[in-house]
């Protein structure tokens, strides 16, 4: 049986107060403090548990951004591109990958330049086109998020604090306690944000939510993985790359030893800079919020490393001659544990149907999607609990249709929707459930370049092209998904 530790009575100091607290600096907090003060709010208090932003892209070194164009649409803007144009003007050496210029286009000699990056040339073999999928050096970007919040002084930064339970009164959250080296404070608000990632705040309001399920279902595999991505110097990318095009059989071999000499599936990507990859990992069966599973994660990646290195080394030191370990990620890397049941749920079903929702805040084209898909407002607001919104990779979504949502790209969008509502909400003495939408919306698309369906300013090429491909209806997955379903057109 579990022992318990019944804990006295104590008296909390309060930190702070403000209107707008942002529990998670990551790609969903961090774009719901700069969305909401470029919105007009006054008083935000973002508090990081870390001494940086940016979460998963900068510390556990997710180091490409996917699926940021569809066919030769600009379909990701807003917050998620302005972090690359960023570090195109202040740092143009830390970043590749296709530029805006060239999406779309099927050019054999540009397709042959990015094929072998991933993410890089869309992934229908039958349709091969440039993609936006930019690769960038973490620390550039650290410094760009830095500066997005600092150029904004209606942001208070709190760093080296872990939120850590709710204040609540009745069904309203009214703050959060946290932890540091201080002890233990508070920070009161009107409005909270749970940019957690995993729902460290929401799970602990009453509010409805699902975490990880037992699943063997292959579709749901990025539900039940965790990783812990390290980097490796002093290789030649581009050796690499065309050693992997001219010899394929060669490149699996070497790729399914490398994955049985590690006890996991993994493989390097480039990272900004020729000289340096990223080795990205996938540990099936574990949660990011179990303490094994966190714990097992760490300890089995960083056995590996220096056997991989040694590997790469022997096998092809054409590429890998020079290579050494460059870092380990500081932190875990987290695909998902808890899930927001919210005002919308969102389902692969609403993929396969091309779902469209008056609420909309995003239109991305994502994975699994073959298309741009909505993503509402509904999919980051609990039942029960006001004054709360919860958006990043926990947003409202079944265990496979996560994977359209917890990407870093999902996460910018409804955490810059979140803080654009939440600054409506307050200026207009409203509630975040109850916030005026339409005026959300038109702040995202005509001030916050945010590409948004049904509005005055909507590109009605993207209209047609979806037109002409039935709205990705008809490709054999999303058929397949709506017979399950019971559902045909």
């Amino acid at each position: 049986m579990d022992k318990f530790y019944l804990e006295p009575q104590q008296e909390v100091k309060i930190y702070d107060s403000c209107d707008i607290l942002i529990v998670g600096g990551g790609a969903a907090g961090h774009s719901a403090a700069v969305a909401a003060a470029r919105a007009g709010a006054e008083n935000i208090i973002i508090l990081e548990r870390y001494g940086y932003f940016g979460g998963d892209a900068t510390g556990d070194y997710v180091l490409m951004v996917p699926a940021m164009s569809w066919l030769n649409h600009s379909m990701v803007r807003g917050l998620q591109e302005e972090w690359f144009t960023r570090i195109e003007k202040n740092a143009p050496d830390c970043i590749t990958g296709p530029s805006l210029k060239d999406i779309g286009k099927r050019d054999p000699h540009l397709l042959d330049r990015w094929q072998g990056i991933h993410g890089c040339v869309n992934f229908d073999p039958k349709d091969r086109y440039i993609v936006r999928a930019p690769y960038f050096e973490p620390t550039a970007l650290k410094l760009e998020m830095d500066a997005m919040i600092q150029e904004l002084p209606q942001i208070k930064i709190v760093f080296h604090g872990w939120g850590t339970k709710p204040i609540m009164d009745g069904n309203e959250i009214k703050g959060v306690i946290f932890e540091s080296k201080a002890g233990r404070q508070a920070i009161m608000a009107k409005i909270v944000i749970d940019a957690t990632g995993d729902g460290d705040i929401f799970a602990q309001t009453g509010a409805p939510f699902e975490t990880r399920p037992v699943s063997n279902d292959p579709e749901a595999r990025r539900d039940n993985e965790t990783a812990l991505v390290w980097r490796m110097g002093g290789v030649d990318f581009n050796a690499y790359y065309r050693w992997r095009q001219a010899h394929p059989e060669a490149y699996r071999s070497f790729a399914d030893q490398i994955n049985k000499m590690s006890g996991f599936r993994t493989m390097c990507f480039p990272a900004g800079k020729n000289d340096v990859v990223w080795w990205n990992n996938w540990l099936s069966g574990k949660s990011c919020i179990d303490l094994k599973d966190m714990r097992d994660t760490e300890l089995e990646v960083r056995n590996s490393v220096r056997k991989v290195t040694e590997f790469c080394r022997e096998m092809l030191p054409e590429a890998f001659g020079n290579a050494f370990i460059y870092d380990i990620s500081p932190q875990l890397g987290c695909r998902c544990s808890r899930r927001l049941r919210g005002e919308y749920y969102y389902t692969m079903l609403d993929i396969a149907t091309y779902s469209e929702f008056d609420d909309v805040i995003a239109w991305h084209s994502t994975v699994p999607s073959t298309v741009p898909i909505e993503i509402p407002y509904r999919t980051i607001v609990p039942q029960k609990i006001e004054n709360l919104l919860c958006p990043g990779r926990h947003a409202s979504a079944d265990n496979v249709a996560i994977t359209a949502l917890q990407l870093i790209p999902q996460c910018i969008a409804t955490g810059q929707a979140a803080g654009v509502a939440s600054a409506i909400a307050l200026k207009d003495g409203t509630t975040v459930r109850n916030v005026d939408i339409k005026k959300v919306q038109k702040i995202l698309a005509y001030e916050q370049d945010v590409p948004l369906p049904r509005m005055d300013n909507t590109d009605q090429s993207i209209i047609d092209d979806l037109k002409a491909c039935n709205y990705g209806r008809d490709t054999e997955r999303n058929k397949a998904i709506r017979a399950k379903a019971g559902l045909d057109w």
